[in-house]
């Protein structure tokens, strides 16, 4: 059973929310809005801080009604320096609804527009990393649902201010622990100022024991003090922007463009044959994740990612043609493995659904013998307008990448005859399968694979180790797996084992299919890692290399989270990931070189 997260919210008669978990209001009953701008924004030096600031980072304990972000948000856009980017990171552990945050906001139309935009990207009350694009305000937001303390550990940012608004030390003490100051400490970038509304002698006497020079302030309202806090040491000049060059133009390279392009960085993007001219070239994909059961880490990662897979999707017009996927069952264990998976916490209410045969059949239109899965999150999407939509926030190069040298201050990409492409001070090198000849260190197994489609057939998207997934105007179907193969063109033996895969659970859908006449076929090769986990991160030794693949037969569901993570480590921003799913994905768990970690088993074996 999931462990109840309700703030248990009331409402006072004044319209004001009160959390009956905590028996403590969530803002001044006189003037919430005005206890946040002189408490919070002005306690930690709001907006002369953020001047002739590129990028600045704001962390929070205690998100509650979104209140104090709304307000940050407001300022920040009439205050904000010239091209800069606002990243905050808040910690919630008892969430609010978004009609109920709704409600509160709805108090002060002078910050109205904040607030719609804060409302409009409300996440689900899940446990884990939320993050919330707010385009409007060059601003995003990395909501973690969960207790603070782990939270601020699984953060990997550094916060130019923070907000500390938890409820009172008296009614929530764990808000104001010693292993949350730690982590405060920890997370502080020099001189970072700290507010708050609490002047309990545990928090004095905590933040000043960690180095932090403390002073008292006038309170607001009928609070006579307050706190303000400074870390030790000056602000640090910030590191220039890297030129950054990323290897390959499917939708691992497409999302990289997009998300270093959210974090002010134009990238350039290096491709031989053009857009999804690999595994991304299908007409058709679906987006969907990897289920587990016993591993509670893959199933995190892999919900967080479908999560801001979709937002991310449905922001680029015409990308999502259909929603909702069935997973049939493939083995008898699956019937109870589906229930374990519905009920993990991880997924928003009814996103997963176990269904038996009688309803697979009827969302089918033909009997099948097993029960399986409704995925309702995932996504029929069309991959082209995805790669023109995120590509045009890189600049093109058309070239055949032979080897990549390291040189003073970065990397050189070099064709076949020596002659220079381009220089870069990072490289991020996500050419599917191609991946593996340019970091030769890492261990990847090809997997070559035909799908097939045809016009005038039509049924709900579903999966069962093959999978059909209709078009618009007809169905994709497929797909062979051959390991070990990277050569091969479109084959009719290939085509025949796609519809016998169809034909062994689907055999009407079958009949449909080869009545419906000749169909158009396509190769492509996915490279596989041997835990069947992504690679995500810096290159093995190799200083502004990083990496981007192996993303198998998910990339289209973990590329858009995965990019973000590779971003900001190429430029020293907060990753969207929590520490421990980022460690999972690792290149340096999946490399072969001397001295370096070795796979503990190959992808085919």
């Amino acid at each position: 059973m999931a462990e109840d997260r309700s703030p248990r919210l009331l409402w006072t008669d004044e319209g004001a929310p009160r959390s009956g978990r905590f028996d403590d209001v969530y803002f001044s009953s006189e003037d919430g809005l005005a206890e946040t701008r002189a408490v919070f924004l002005a306690g930690c030096g709001l907006p002369d801080a953020w001047a002739r600031r590129a990028h600045f980072t704001v962390a929070e304990l205690g998100f509650g009604t979104g209140l104090n972000i709304a307000a940050l948000l407001d300022l920040w856009r009439r205050t904000r320096p010239t091209g800069g980017r606002l990243s905050v990171f808040s910690v919630e552990g008892f969430p609010l609804d978004r009609d109920e945050a709704a409600r509160a906001l709805a108090t002060w139309p002078e910050i109205g527009e904040a607030a719609r935009a804060l409302l409009d990207a409300w996440p689900a009350a899940t446990p884990g990393f939320h993050r919330l694009d707010l385009p409007g305000f060059d601003a995003t937001l990395d909501l973690a649902v969960g207790d603070v303390a782990p939270a601020l550990s699984q953060w990997t940012g550094r916060a130019d201010a923070w907000f500390l608004d938890g409820f009172a030390p008296s009614t929530n003490p764990a808000m104001w622990s010693d292993a949350v100051l730690d982590g405060i400490t920890a997370r502080s970038a020099p001189g970072a100022r700290v507010a708050t509304f609490t002047v309990a002698g545990a928090v004095r006497r905590g933040l000043a024991g960690r180095g932090f020079t403390v002073d008292k302030r006038s309170g607001h309202g009928r609070k006579r003090e307050r706190l303000e806090a400074r870390a030790p040491a000056a602000p640090i000049a910030p590191v220039p922007t890297p030129t950054v060059a990323v290897v390959g133009a499917g939708i691992a390279g497409a999302a990289l463009s997009r998300a270093f392009a959210a974090l002010g960085v134009r990238a350039t993007v290096v491709e031989a044959e053009g857009a999804g001219s690999g595994a991304s070239g299908f007409p058709v994909a679906l987006v969907t994740p990897r289920l587990d059961a016993g591993d509670g880490a893959i199933a995190a990662l892999y919900a967080q990612a479908l999560t801001r897979a979709a937002a991310l999707y449905e922001a680029v017009p015409d990308a999502v043609a259909g929603r909702g996927v069935l997973q049939l069952e493939q083995a008898p264990r699956d019937a109870g493995r589906f229930g374990k998976i519905a009920a993990q916490d991880l997924w928003p209410a009814g996103a997963m659904a176990p269904r038996d045969a009688a309803a697979c059949s009827a969302q089918l239109g033909e009997p099948v013998e097993t029960g399986g899965l409704s995925m309702a999150g995932a996504l029929t999407l069309r991959p082209a307008p995805v790669l023109a939509t995120w590509l045009a926030q890189a600049d093109r190069i058309a070239a055949t990448i032979d080897r990549i040298e390291r040189v003073d201050g970065g990397w050189r990409l070099l064709d076949a005859g020596g002659g220079l492409i381009l220089e870069a001070g990072v490289v991020v090198v996500a050419a599917g399968w191609g991946t593996s000849a340019l970091v030769p260190t890492l261990f990847l197994s090809p997997v070559r694979g035909q799908a097939d489609w045809v016009e005038g057939v039509e049924t709900a998207a579903v999966a069962w180790g093959g999978y059909a997934i209709p078009t618009g105007t007809g169905l994709l179907f497929g797909a062979t797996h051959d390991r070990g193969e990277i050569t091969g063109d479109a084959t009719a033996e290939a085509s025949a084992r796609n519809l016998a895969t169809v034909a062994a659970r689907l055999p009407a859908l079958a009949a449909r299919i080869a009545a419906a006449g000749p169909t158009a076929s396509r190769t492509a090769v996915r490279a596989t890692t041997f835990d069947r986990l992504p690679l995500a991160g810096a290159a093995p030794g190799a200083e502004g290399l990083f990496v981007l693949g192996g993303l198998g037969s998910r990339g289209f569901c973990v590329a858009p989270l995965l990019a973000e993570h590779v971003a900001a480590l190429a430029v020293g921003a907060a990753s969207p990931l929590p520490a421990a799913l980022a460690a999972r994905i690792d290149p340096l768990r999946n490399t072969t070189a001397k001295g370096l970690a070795q796979p503990i088993a190959r992808a085919d074996g």
